[in-house]
């Protein structure tokens, strides 16, 4: 997939797409609906498809203290982007002086003139400019005037719609079933395999420790979770805590223990899909109460994953 920074002049051979345009994070399956859009008028104008997304997120730049809110790394979503038939990836590079250009100069100055898009496929909810001035009613104009077509995507759903924030929603409480079926694929963490203190390891239950960093922040406690090493995939057990039995950590933490797996993974990336809540995370009287535990969760979660 070819990848260009929007912030960086164009080479010609990049501009022209039909593109799906938003923050996209999680690519869930209101999104895929804008791409589908994109895709349609990529194929009657016989154009390329691209997605113009914000890097980093707008709420990251405008509310710099929020908690962490992220469903995925921008790798995460450039790999989900690609797998769906997304051909060139444009990442706008945000910023205060990009928020604070009018509707009328963003879709000017990035999307006719840096990008040179011939259509855009927004969601219905779309909103862009100072202070979220511009909509999609208002993008359809522009484009009218720059020579691009617009669409506007109608909610996916029954009922509530899908959307970032019900997905955020759900993993917060846990239900993981409910944050795949919006996402159309189970909600995974990915970072680097750092050291820990080894504890696990005394009692049979080494663990690879992956930091959350801004990843929104899952229901604290004990999940049945498939792990991708090096494109091979692994069933396991994992916590997400701050592990009150052996001394409280200052942030949470991701410890995935690897079912029929023992090699050094310290600096390798991985990914770990939070497949089922298991239990809530709880303080032990004793670490040998600890590890009885661990050990029922990895049964548990064995016979969940067999017949998932």
């Amino acid at each position: 997939m070819q990848r260009h920074a929007a912030s960086q002049l164009m080479d010609v051979n990049a501009r022209g797409a039909a593109i799906a345009l938003g923050n996209f994070d999680g690519v869930h399956l209101g999104h895929q609906a804008v791409i589908e859009s994109a895709r349609a008028a990529a194929a009657k104008l016989a154009k390329p498809l691209g997605a113009a997304v914000f890097d980093p997120h707008p709420r990251r730049v405008l509310q710099p203290d929020a908690p962490p809110f992220r469903l995925q790394t921008s790798e995460q979503r450039a790999r989900a982007l690609a797998a769906l038939g997304v051909d060139r990836l444009y990442e706008i590079a945000f910023d205060r002086s990009v928020s604070q250009l009018s509707d009328e100069e963003f879709a000017r100055n990035v999307l006719a003139e840096r990008l040179g898009i011939a259509h855009v496929s927004v969601g219905a909810d779309f909103r862009f400019g100072r202070g979220r001035m511009g909509d999609a009613q208002s993008l359809r104009r522009l484009g009218g005037m720059l020579g691009f077509g617009v669409d506007a995507v109608a909610p996916v759903g029954d009922g509530a719609k899908i959307s970032s924030s019900s997905i955020r929603e759900a993993i917060a409480a846990g239900a993981m079933d409910k944050a795949a079926a919006l996402l159309g694929r189970p909600w995974a963490i990915e970072g680097a395999v750092q050291r820990g203190f080894a504890r696990g390891r005394s009692f049979g239950f080494a663990t690879a420790n992956v930091a959350l960093g801004d990843y929104v922040r899952p229901r604290l406690g004990i999940y049945a979770v498939r792990v991708c090493i090096d494109g091979a995939t692994y069933d396991g057990v994992a916590s997400v805590g701050i592990n009150p039995t052996v001394g409280v950590l200052p942030e949470p933490l991701l410890e995935a223990h690897i079912f029929d797996f023992d090699a050094d993974l310290y600096g390798k990336t991985i990914e770990v899909e939070l497949i089922a809540f298991l239990r809530d995370e709880a303080k032990f009287e004793s670490a040998e109460l600890m590890a009885r535990q661990i050990a029922e969760d990895a049964v548990a979660a064995r016979s969940l994953l067999r017949n998932w």
